[in-house]
């Protein structure tokens, strides 16, 4: 394969001055969605087994010193809508090999597709952002695509991504990769619903306003530390969307308790703030559970006792209950709706990255009535590491 170009022209080009003026008239920062989330990892290419074989991730695309890459491995993956990049160090000194030796294994970046990644960040710089790569353009023989990076909470980015015509298998200097892992007989996941922050107490606010200055989000949702506690701990979140609802961002931060919540423990084993969980999307979230847990994957114990007043509070789910009380799911539901989600045991040594698998039925919410009983079985395994 060709290896990657990019235009130094695009690199060089100064950001413009601020402005206390913003346009009224149109959008001048569209959103697209999600592109794809970067886990900066201890070893890429076994974390793409991992996730091959525990999540049904498919390798399609792979950048390594085969392709000319000198600093990194990475491996694509894709799952449904989901793209999964895992990328490990070649050598001590690089800021991967750092990120990870202060982090582990732990998001990097999220990026998020934009019709122009050049005005994107121009735009984010003139608001406020920081920005940690210029824009430029990255070509090989698939086409090319327009990148652009500024900074978010913690060592977290995010990536402005234009793809145009582009049809390789994931970014320029990728090359395609098939494997012979068998995947499952459906994607078990389907889509990206959320990415969850957590940021240390007293900063919620701070990184709420930069999301509604620099990206023209809204708060979806806040949920205060009397919503979100049990009896030893409580968090405090703000819950930021774009105007089209493709992308939300909860921000955590913790607040007093009796003991130490889990935005605690994240913060010390994360060693600051960063993504704590990656929430995706399923149609049938019973068998996608199900075979998650055949593939090894790890969840959070729900009380039987919990689903004695589940067809009380959602009648529509009365028939799958047996189902959903074998697999631990939570039910609940808002004025539009309601939903169904679980959670991992966290997926790395550190007690930081975990992921949550959802099924919407209209509920655009994020399972307020669940928070005490997914509070406490977070806590009992808290408990268990010795962090409550």
């Amino acid at each position: 394969m060709a290896a990657a170009r990019h235009d130094a022209r695009m690199s060089a080009r100064p950001a413009p001055a601020p402005s206390a003026s913003l346009p009224t008239t149109a959008d001048p920062m569209p959103l697209l969605g999600i592109d794809h989330v970067e886990l900066w990892v201890g070893n890429a290419q076994q974390a793409a087994y991992f996730y091959e074989h525990a999540f049904g991730f498919r390798r399609v695309g792979y950048r390594g010193l085969e392709t000319g890459a000198r600093d990194r491995t990475s491996y694509a993956l894709r799952q449904g809508r989901v793209r999964l990049v895992l990328t490990g160090a070649l050598a001590s000194g690089s800021p991967i090999a750092a990120h990870q030796r202060r982090h582990g294994d732990a998001v990097k970046v999220v990026a998020l597709a934009v019709p122009d990644a050049v005005k994107a960040h121009d735009e984010a710089v003139r608001r406020g952002a920081r920005s940690v790569a210029a824009p430029r353009r990255e070509r090989d023989e698939h086409g090319s695509v327009a990148l652009a990076s500024i900074a978010a909470f913690g060592d977290t980015v995010h990536t402005f991504v234009t793809r145009e015509a582009y049809d390789g298998p994931f970014l320029p200097g990728y090359a395609p990769v098939t494997t012979d892992v068998a995947p499952p007989e459906n994607d078990v996941v389907i889509g990206l619903d959320h990415v969850v922050g957590n940021v240390e107490l007293g900063r919620m606010d701070e990184w709420v306003r930069f999301y509604e200055r620099v990206f023209g989000m809204t708060q979806m949702r806040h949920y205060s530390d009397k919503t979100i506690s049990t009896e030893y701990s409580a968090l405090m979140s703000k819950v930021m969307a774009d105007g089209r609802g493709r992308i939300k961002l909860p921000i955590n931060e913790p607040a007093e308790g009796r003991r130490r919540s889990q935005v605690d423990e994240f913060l010390e084993f994360h060693e600051g703030p960063g993504a704590q969980h990656l929430a995706v999307t399923t149609r049938d979230i019973v068998a996608t559970v199900a075979e998650l847990r055949r593939r090894g994957v790890e969840f959070l114990a729900i009380p039987d006792e919990y689903y004695d007043d589940v067809p009380s509070r959602v009648p529509e789910v009365a028939r799958r209950l047996d189902g959903l009380r074998a697999q631990g799911i939570l039910v609940d539901r808002d004025d539009e709706g309601y939903l169904l989600q679980t959670f991992t045991k966290p997926v790395g040594d550190r007690p930081t990255l975990f992921w949550e698998v959802i099924e919407r039925h209209g509920a655009r919410g994020f399972g307020d009535g669940n928070f005490k009983a997914l509070f406490q079985a977070l806590e009992r395994e808290q408990a268990r590491r010795g962090n409550l």
